[in-house]
């Protein structure tokens, strides 16, 4: 178990308090009376089925799994496998919510910034190695639309946790502009199987056969297309045209991206002798801009004669782009996530069930 993980004194701060209603509409009522829900129906969390979740990921009650740093709130394994049965998770799903817990109270992630921005991000959480499988997420069709219980419920999961136990609700610790879909649950597995490049849990130093849960605070999906071609080159050149859209009419600040590539452009790569570091060199080295660039987006009153030559690139390393195998087997598809606001807060991997940094 992770180092990190520290035990509490049970006390007011750390266990949760007993409330009761008869049957499920009452619960559900009295929940979202309270605030304690997304205003979807939600799974009752009762005694047993947060010790069977408690249980499944061998946490103790009181357990802290991280603490969110600037205001000292400290997030307990009760309290968090109470929001994860409330959102739909089996006992075996909490190991993963457990970890994301512990990536995103990371602080490279910057919870709180990324959390109470108007910026209105998601948490992206992205599950490797053998635990997909034990839980059946497919990582295929369908990928960044709810492909699984398990995805659903994760991401569902993180949402609940941040809105219950930090305050992240829309019109108080929330500030959000408009926010986006993801922001209910954003989830996905990578297709490992379906792959011959390493996993994105391996580039990221974890040991071979074990899990982790990578997490990144992330703008929406924006979807390209390009079915025209198989030349490596020319379909990198229309994903580095969305993060070079991303970088002209939202941010220009450069972070970590994440790419989700489905099987028919990945065998293009492929078969080509590509690899996911040749991908990230090429994309690191064309997706740019300049500051004068933002003239023709209607931002020409942050130009000038003195920065308008100044280039911007997507990427600070090839290694900042995050490339996940993921998704079904036809079309010429892919997938631009981008980040919240560049290198402000750092995509995160935790090991699911063992401390990956010690």
């Amino acid at each position: 178990m992770n180092d990190r993980r520290r035990a509490a004194e049970p006390g007011p701060a750390t266990l949760a308090s007993v409330h009761s209603a008869r049957g499920g509409d009452a619960v559900h009522e009295l929940f979202e009376a309270r605030g304690w829900t997304d205003g979807l129906p939600i799974t009752p969390p009762t005694p047993e089925r947060v010790a069977a979740a408690l249980g499944a990921a061998l946490f103790e009650p009181a357990q802290v799994l991280g603490v969110e740093t600037v205001r000292g709130r400290a997030i307990t394994a009760q309290k968090a496998a109470i929001n994860a049965v409330m959102a739909g998770c089996r006992p075996r799903d909490f190991a993963v919510v457990a970890a994301a817990v512990e990536a995103m109270c990371d602080p490279d992630f910057l919870l709180h910034g990324a959390t109470s921005s108007t910026g209105g991000c998601a948490v992206l959480v992205i599950v490797n190695g053998p635990i997909r499988r034990e839980l059946a997420m497919t990582g295929t069709f369908n990928v960044l639309g709810g492909a699984d219980r398990a995805s659903l419920a994760i991401g569902r999961a993180l949402r609940l946790i941040l809105r219950n136990l930090l305050g992240v609700r829309p019109g108080e610790l929330d500030r959000s502009t408009l926010g986006h879909p993801g922001k209910l649950g954003y989830c996905l597995a990578e297709d490992e199987e379906g792959s011959p490049w390493p996993s994105l849990a391996t580039e990221r130093g974890a040991p071979d056969g074990s899990s982790t849960v990578t997490v990144f605070a992330a703008g929406a999906p924006r979807q390209i297309m390009n079915e025209w071609t198989t030349a490596p080159e020319a379909i990198l050149d229309t994903i580095a045209a969305e993060l070079r859209a991303n970088l002209l009419h939202y941010s220009i600040w450069a972070g970590n991206h994440c790419l989700v590539l489905p099987p028919q452009l990945r065998d293009r790569f492929t078969s080509a002798g590509w690899s996911k570091a040749d991908i990230q060199d090429y994309l690191h080295r064309n997706a740019r801009v300049r500051r004068g660039d933002w003239e023709r987006v209607g931002k020409a009153a942050v130009v000038t004669d003195a920065n308008r030559d100044q280039e911007y690139g997507a990427l600070q390393s090839p290694e900042d782009l995050l490339v996940i195998a993921a998704g079904g087997p036809a079309g010429g598809f892919a997938a631009v996530i981008p980040p919240w606001f560049g290198n402000k807060s750092r995509a995160v991997t935790a090991g699911v069930g063992f401390c990956l940094e010690c």
